[in-house]
């Protein structure tokens, strides 16, 4: 039987279900599980209530040598069994087997979170347990134990079950714990006005913690309130969101070299998106930029996203708001800030943020929304892909930035791929008649490109500040246009 989520975990009911299942599973046998995600994002708790809840045993790992480890949960699972005392652990494989031991008489949930610390102080940790999970093994065959490791670290993370890693192949959930999209940040930040939901989003994005630990519920009572809230809740020394940027990039063991991450970081909050555009800010060469854009990547702070019309062409974007807006507002202004001068700094940065971060967001949103909520019938299908891409006329050697292309799914053998919509999303600028004319003739021009079937694809044009009259007009009577406001985004 399904368990109850607790009320007090925030949407989730995706992952609340699959770790559910999966410590219910009533088959002879141990198995791993491994929980990843960003910090922040509220994995601690639905582990903890999933313990809870099925009467199992969470252990929360610290940064500490192995042999404290291993005494701090020698003394949990003396606790958790009602032992005298402390259980003796002399060594990890002692310990993998004594978790494993806890499942002998029915399915147990054992969760290990932190894994990264304990495996920072024993190196040879998953190897241990991939050697206590041997099929055959005696210990694994008659425990029942569901063992879930968790980490936030998800460079390491991702590796646990990659490649010739010692424990791939040997887990049965591979859980990421993503933040909160568009609409549940929204209902969780308790904010109905979409236009307001949009600008809180592109500060805070969808981590949890940000409105609950890092603010304490300070939301912003209106769109009036949102200046005033930007400078008491995050541009204020005094409240734990000031510093958050920079501690995501310390927390994490692989970013060593913290000042070339912030330049690469920088680079791509001030609009330069591609690899040769990145080396050029920062003053490197492209080709020197392999190693640290593959860190960040693998650390869940910056997305490739390949150009869909040209081919090894690819854009990074952060997928952090909150980072954006370091880099683009208060890195440049940081001593001001130090100083208390929030309001003035603010005041200065109001175009910038515009450009460096509402305007981008908005763009994702919209290629989120596309990817996750429209209709299919309003964009030609089900979308499979949604990105920015860069047409090029050759007729006039001219280019042409499209804010989404929208694909479906590949064809099998090697027909055309359906383009179902490109589409033009602006955040402060009501648009007309000339930008679907623009967008018409950049359809035209996919139109005999080879690879792309255009026949049916549609012309979506966003904006927060609205449309004009006559492109309202002939949206209503044209079923190829599709015009997309702040509202649509939150209730399609």
């Amino acid at each position: 039987m399904a368990l109850t989520k607790p009320s007090g975990i925030f949407d989730r009911d995706v992952e609340w279900a699959e770790l559910t299942r999966f410590a219910a599973d009533s088959r002879e046998g141990a198995t791993l599980g491994v929980v990843s995600g960003r910090r922040r994002q509220g994995k601690t708790l639905l582990l903890y209530e999933l313990a809870r809840a099925t009467g199992g045993f969470y252990f929360g790992a610290t940064e500490a040598t192995a042999t404290e480890s291993l005494r701090r949960l020698g003394a949990a699972l003396g606790q958790f069994s009602g032992a005298p005392g402390p259980v003796d652990l002399p060594d990890w494989g002692s310990a993998v087997d004594a978790l494993l031991a806890l499942g002998r008489d029915r399915p147990v949930t054992v969760v290990i979170d932190e894994f990264p610390y304990l495996v920072r102080a024993a190196r040879d940790l998953p190897s241990i347990i991939q050697h206590a999970l041997t099929p055959g093994r005696p210990e694994r065959t008659g425990s029942r134990t569901r063992l879930l490791l968790c980490g936030s670290a998800l460079s390491f993370m991702g590796g646990l079950l990659a490649g010739s890693a010692p424990l791939r192949g040997r887990a049965g959930l591979e859980l990421p714990v993503q933040p909160l999209d568009h609409r549940a940040a929204a209902a969780f930040w308790g904010i109905d006005d979409p236009g307001l939901a949009v600008e809180v989003f592109s500060i805070v994005g969808g981590t949890p913690a940000y409105r609950r630990e890092y603010v304490q519920d300070d939301a912003p009572t209106g769109p009036d309130d949102f200046d005033d809230w930007v400078v008491r809740a995050v541009l204020n020394p005094a409240r734990p969101l000031f510093r958050e940027a920079r501690y995501l990039l310390a927390e994490d063991p692989d970013l060593r070299d913290a000042a070339l991450y912030h330049s690469v970081l920088a680079a791509v909050a001030e609009g330069n998106a591609t690899r040769g555009g990145i080396a050029g800010y920062i003053g490197r060469k492209a080709t020197d930029l392999h190693h640290p854009l593959t860190v960040l990547e693998d650390a869940g702070l910056l997305a490739r996203d390949p150009d869909p019309l040209r081919s090894g062409r690819s854009r990074y974007r952060i997928t952090e708001p909150l980072i954006t807006f370091y880099q683009a507002v208060m890195r440049p202004a940081w001593t001001a800030l130090e100083q208390r001068r929030g309001s003035d700094v603010w005041r200065r940065s109001q175009r910038r943020y515009a450009s460096a971060v509402l305007g981008p967001t908005f763009e994702e949103l919209v290629r989120q929304w596309a990817l996750r909520f429209a209709d299919p019938d309003t964009l030609g299908g089900i979308v499979a892909e949604a990105s920015a891409a860069t047409l090029t006329d050759p007729s006039t050697r001219t280019a042409h930035e499209l804010d989404l292309v929208a694909l479906g799914e590949p064809p099998l053998g090697n027909g055309a791929r359906p383009l179902l919509t490109i589409g033009e999303v602006k955040w402060g600028r009501t648009l007309g008649r000339p930008d679907l004319e623009r967008l018409g003739r950049a359809r035209d021009l996919l139109a005999g490109r080879p690879g792309f079937d255009a026949a049916g694809t549609r012309l979506l044009l966003a904006s927060a500040e609205g449309f004009t009259d006559e492109l309202a007009r002939e949206a209503a009577r044209r079923p190829d246009v599709v015009l997309v406001d702040a509202a649509r985004l939150y209730g399609d």
